[in-house]
């Protein structure tokens, strides 16, 4: 993470107060060697989210492949620590739909592809058996893109520091419609704090993009009578999908 921070001191011995604004404070530091600071709202870098850009040169990557390359042996979290491999997301990169999961497990941390363990089948018969689709015609990612120790659930931190490079990819994809799996999907996306049991089924938007959550399928593994529920939110999403034009 950069090296240590270093705070500048005044002639007498007083910490300095930064007389720029907060976006220029933010880029002193990272002129520093500074590169994350965790606060409320996971703030990162107020100089950079201003010109829409949360690590230096994202905003230069304009396809799927280069923000792959952008991405390269991430460490910008301490999941780093514990993976096989990244799973950046697959799929078509122009697709109309996109699923937008929690993060890898362990099939999909060896193989370093999304969803390709039970949850993931159970995923595919969704997308084939369930709505038409083939799969590869879709789009597939998920919030975090290493695999959290013991599948536990991703930290405020690292959802943070990942999700700027989902962003990316929704922007890259540009897709008509996207469907979140589970509560870390739709919160982080949605920016609320609402249960997935309130939200999903009922359409939102993310960015000029309709969007509807829906149950996560691992609960679904564990929870099988709510496949019905799920069954109800895709009926919606496919009579809004193939009514477009």
């Amino acid at each position: 993470m950069g090296r240590e921070m270093r705070v500048k001191k005044t002639a007498a011995g007083q910490p300095a107060s930064p007389a720029a604004p907060l976006a220029g404070y933010a880029e002193y530091l990272r002129d520093a060697g500074v590169m994350e600071i965790w606060g409320p709202e996971s703030f990162r870098w107020a100089g950079m989210k201003q010109r829409g850009e949360a690590y230096p040169g994202l905003g230069d990557v304009h396809t799927l492949d280069a923000l792959r390359d952008f991405i390269g042996d991430c460490k910008r979290c301490k999941l780093c620590n514990g993976r096989t491999n990244i799973v950046f997301g697959a799929g078509n990169p122009d697709a109309k739909l996109v699923f937008v999961g929690e993060g890898p497990g362990r099939d999909e941390d060896i193989k370093g592809e999304p969803f390709v363990g039970r949850a993931g089948q159970l995923l595919t018969d969704i997308i084939e058996k369930g709505m038409k689709l083939e799969r590869s015609g879709v789009y597939i990612a998920n919030v975090v893109k290493c695999r959290p120790p013991e599948n536990r659930n991703p930290e405020e931190g690292e959802i943070a520091a990942c999700e700027p490079f989902l962003k990316k990819q929704l922007q890259l994809i540009a897709p008509k419609f996207i469907c979140t799996l589970g509560k870390f999907a739709t919160q982080t996306l949605l920016k609320t704090k609402e249960p997935i049991s309130l939200l999903r089924g009922n359409w939102r938007e993310y960015e000029g993009i309709r969007l509807i959550p829906t149950f996560h399928p691992a609960y679904l593994l564990r929870n099988p009578g709510d496949k019905k529920l799920v069954w109800a939110d895709v009926q919606k999403l496919m009579a809004e999908y193939n009514g477009e034009d």
